[in-house]
Parts: structure tokens; C-alpha cells; sequence
């Protein structure tokens, strides 16, 4: 009995240990109450545009890095954000930049039935002058390899990650089981160019992963464009580090490192802070601030 609990004491050494984050912030208003999508400003410093997932207003939200939030308070109430108008929230699941222009991705599509999916436009408001700025498009969008909604067989239609590279809108869909049930650690990369808004987009599948460990939650790029972090969520939470200067955008073809972690919560949203950081954040308002010094390199 003493030999066998002393083995299994020897293979808990062996085991390598997965990191707990450690929350480097949180949410200071309670009208941001399930971060869905997080992007850095270009134009203000130390300002960070995020929003609620389904259910909430058309709404983005200022806040900085501590978890403070930017922008008009009312008299009476709390920060309400920045109302979109000629926009609703039917499943906000992420947020993008090119330049000046803020992308909000409405791509989920849990029950992978919907046909109206699509992609906000806005040029970036500034959050200390105005409670209030207007979408100046709306991109519909489709898969090409979609046939039936919902499909037979796995999900493979639902997005919470939509990114920009060399100013060129890419979407990481979120894999389900046979008739929805459960994860699946599959993805699959399209890309978005020159998008219409008189009519629907056929997105281009460029690139798929047979297995990141979990399924996909968010994206970004790093500032000079040539990394791309991906977050999963379940049953393996991580950041995946791949090669954005991949020949003919197969990014997910060319892994680099990865950084597994615990304790994260149900983690939606991740963007770069510089070239060197990561910010993950969750729906229960946390903020987590990763070092790319952190990850492990990937065969």
C-alpha cells in the first residue's frame, strides 16, 4: 500500500503542473456583464473597446487595462457605454480594428440555424464625447460549405473570433458535437475581403485545425501583424501562438507556441496589449494580463 501511494506520489512530480492565472484587473461597471470581445484602441491610449454577448443592447463599452471604465456617466445610474445605432445584438461574439474602423462580429450561431448572420462597421467614437455613434455598414456573411440550417452531423457554423490582418477580416469558427452536443476542438479559418453591404458575402475557407484541445473563443493579431493568438475555452484552455505571415493565409497550419492555463472562468475575448502581452478576458468581468515570455514552443 506505502509502495503504491509512493508511485502515485512519483507520478504527481512527473506531471507537469498547469498555471493558474492570476487576475490582473476587473470590470469596474456592472453594465458589462458578459465580455464577449475585447479590441485595443489606435487612436487613445491605454483603451480597450469590449461589449456584452447576447442578449445586451447594440452597445460597445471604453475601459482601460485596470478595469476602469472611459467615458460619460449619468447623473443617476451607471456607465451605460456607447449605444450602436442601425444595430442589434442578436449574438455579438467578438471585435475587430482595421485602422479607425471597428468591426463587431453578430457570427453566433449556437444552434448553427441562423441565416442572418453578419458584421458591424464603426468608425471608432470618441468615449469621452459622445454616448452614442451609428454602424455606417452591415456586412452580410455566409459559409460556402453550409447546405443546411441547422447542418446534419457536427456544428461546425458558430464564430466567436473574428480578427484583422494586413487589413483583411478573418473568422475562426467554434465546433459542436453531432447535433450540437458538447465541444469539439476542430476549427476552421475563412477570410473576409473587400466585404459588400448590398449583398451577402460568401466567406472563403482558407485554413483548418484538426484538434486545438478546446474549442475557439476569440482571436487577435499582434500590432506588426505577423502572430496571431487563439484562445479555446473547453475542455483545454489555452493560447495558441501562430505564424499570421503564413503563405496564402494558412495561419492555423503554422503553430509556434502555446500557453495552457486553469482558473480562467469562462474566457471569451483576447487582444493583444503591445507586442509582448496578451489581455484574456472572461464573462465573469475578470481581466488576465499573459506574458508571450509564458509560452512553450509547439512542433
Amino acid at each position: 500500500m506505502m509502495f503504491t501511494s509512493l508511485l502515485c506520489y512519483v507520478g504527481l512530480l512527473q506531471t507537469p503542473l498547469v498555471p493558474v492565472l492570476a487576475e490582473s484587473a476587473r470590470v469596474m461597471t456592472p453594465a458589462i456583464q458578459e465580455m464577449s470581445g475585447i479590441v485595443k484602441s489606435a487612436r487613445y491610449p491605454d483603451t480597450f473597446w469590449v461589449h456584452n454577448d447576447s442578449g445586451d443592447k447594440s452597445r460597445i463599452f471604453a475601459i482601460r487595462a485596470d478595469g476602469t471604465f472611459i467615458g460619460q456617466k449619468p447623473k443617476t445610474g451607471d456607465y451605460e457605454g456607447v449605444e450602436i445605432g442601425n444595430a442589434a445584438n442578436a449574438d455579438w461574439e467578438d471585435i475587430a480594428r482595421i485602422g479607425d474602423t471597428l468591426y463587431v462580429s453578430d457570427l453566433g450561431n449556437n444552434g448553427n440555424s441562423r441565416r442572418d448572420l453578419g458584421i458591424y462597421a464603426v468608425t471608432e467614437p470618441n468615449p469621452m464625447a459622445f454616448p452614442a455613434a451609428r454602424s455606417f455598414a452591415w456586412y452580410p456573411v455566409a459559409y460556402p460549405d453550409q447546405k443546411d440550417f441547422p447542418p446534419k452531423g457536427t456544428f461546425d457554423f458558430d464564430s466567436e473570433a473574428l480578427f484583422a490582418v494586413r487589413d483583411t477580416l478573418f473568422v475562426i469558427t467554434k465546433h459542436r458535437a453531432e447535433g450540437g452536443k458538447g465541444p469539439v476542438g476542430a476549427a476552421s479559418l475563412y477570410r473576409l475581403k473587400r466585404p459588400q453591404a448590398n449583398r451577402v458575402n460568401m466567406l472563403k475557407k482558407v485554413d483548418q485545425k484538426a484538434d486545438l484541445g478546446g474549442w475557439v473563443t476569440a482571436a487577435d493579431a499582434s500590432p506588426d501583424g505577423k502572430v496571431l493568438a487563439v484562445l479555446t475555452q473547453a475542455p483545454v484552455q489555452s493560447v495558441w501562438l501562430f505564424d499570421a505571415t503564413a503563405p496564402q493565409d494558412k495561419f492555423l497550419s503554422k503553430p509556434l507556441k502555446r500557453f495552457v492555463f486553469s482558473g480562467g472562468n469562462q474566457c471569451e475575448a483576447i487582444c493583444f496589449d503591445g507586442p509582448d502581452s496578451l489581455l484574456i478576458t472572461n464573462e465573469q468581468r475578470q481581466i488576465f494580463r499573459v506574458s508571450l515570455s509564458r509560452f512553450t514552443s509547439v512542433r
